[in-house]
């Protein structure tokens, strides 16, 4: 369902990084049935082609790169805008998951974890902050999770960079607040997608059940939080910055 009409961002220019699968595939549909133009991202380009024979209209793109670090990304981003032409909003969601414990987690993967989605939003968020890079009025969301308020074994390392993602969002909305550009993320709690599915393998049934029903609406689906970015992405949220909006079907009021 999409409760915007089909024009509503007609001539507006979107990224959305993590766009090959789950919720940054579904924005990048959803955005483009509005009407948007959409730049997509991600590290298999087989599958960003797939995301694009989906996409409605036309001039959309697929520029796969491998968000790493802020640097990289920063100078990635600054060629798609000079190729491209400024963006009206960013969606990141390009993000890892991981489960161990801390005791035994290593710097790699800690930097496979932090890169993709810490270091490559604050990437983001340099490249954006150039002059011509996003419009004056444009928006950044930046995908969060509840793991970041709240705890659980294993998850130090991923709970880390979703927590600091948050922190980003309030200092960074304040620097750019002068452009009025907005600058939000959403804490998603649990939504049926490919790092959902790799998350629970070996939990069993009693321990995804158990899960599930810790989500007082169950699992979601990745519209539920595309439906989200889409309001923050678009001129509806134009009074709201700084912020980290909750969709995760009332897991955190358990």
């Amino acid at each position: 369902m999409n409760i915007f009409k089909s024009d509503a961002l007609q001539g507006m220019t979107y990224l959305v990084t993590g766009a090959s699968s789950g919720i940054g595939k579904a924005t990048a549909v959803l955005l483009s049935r509005c009407g948007a133009r959409v730049v997509v991202n991600g590290r298999d380009e087989d599958r960003l082609n797939q995301t694009l024979s989906e996409l409605q209209g036309a001039g959309h793109l697929v520029s796969s790169a491998a968000l790493e670090n802020a640097d990289q990304t920063n100078a990635w981003l600054k060629c798609v805008v000079e190729s491209n032409g400024p963006f009206h909003g960013v969606f990141h969601c390009a993000g890892m998951e991981l489960i161990r414990p801390a005791r035994m987690i290593k710097q790699a993967q800690l930097n496979d974890v932090l890169g993709s989605s810490l270091f490559a939003a604050f990437g983001i968020a340099r490249a954006m902050s150039a002059k011509n890079a996003l419009v004056d009025g444009g928006s950044i969301v930046f995908m969060s999770s509840v793991a970041g308020s709240t705890g659980q074994v294993g998850m130090t390392a991923y709970s880390a960079a979703k927590a600091a993602i948050d922190g980003l969002v309030r200092s960074l909305a304040c620097e750019l607040a002068a452009k009025k550009i907005r600058v939000n993320s959403i804490a998603a709690g649990a939504v049926h997608t490919a790092m959902h599915d790799r998350l629970t393998k070996g939990s069993g049934d009693e321990a995804t059940l158990a899960y599930s029903q810790s989500h007082l609406l169950g699992f979601g689906q990745p519209e539920d939080v595309a439906q989200a970015a889409l309001y923050l992405l678009s001129p509806l949220s134009r009074w709201v910055t700084g912020t980290t909006m909750v969709v995760d079907g009332g897991y955190m009021v358990r």
